[in-house]
């Protein structure tokens, strides 16, 4: 059986009251995204990102850091939240 790992990284993070996105803020100098990335790649080469506030800004920064992790950009106003961030993705 194989593993795709779907990381929802597209919440605009709004209580965090800062202009860098959530998924970016840095814990014990990683990113919180970099750290759900790394667990994943124990499981899986097939990693998908969900992105949608500051896309770019986020895949930018993730594509520094690594290779062969895909990203895709929610189609909020279609499908809105959590439910349909992983329906936009294909999950079903």
């Amino acid at each position: 059986m194989s593993i795709s790992v779907v990381i929802l990284s597209a919440g605009q993070g709004t209580r965090m009251k800062s202009d860098t996105p959530k998924v970016l803020h840095k814990l014990s100098g990683k990113s919180m995204l970099s750290y759900a990335i790394d667990a994943s790649r124990e499981l899986s080469d097939d990693i998908t990102v969900v992105l949608y506030h500051q896309a770019k800004r986020i895949e930018e920064e993730i594509r520094k850091e690594y290779d062969g992790i895909n990203f895709h950009i929610q189609d909020a106003l279609n499908f809105a939240g959590t439910g349909g961030a992983m329906r936009s993705a294909g999950v079903r």
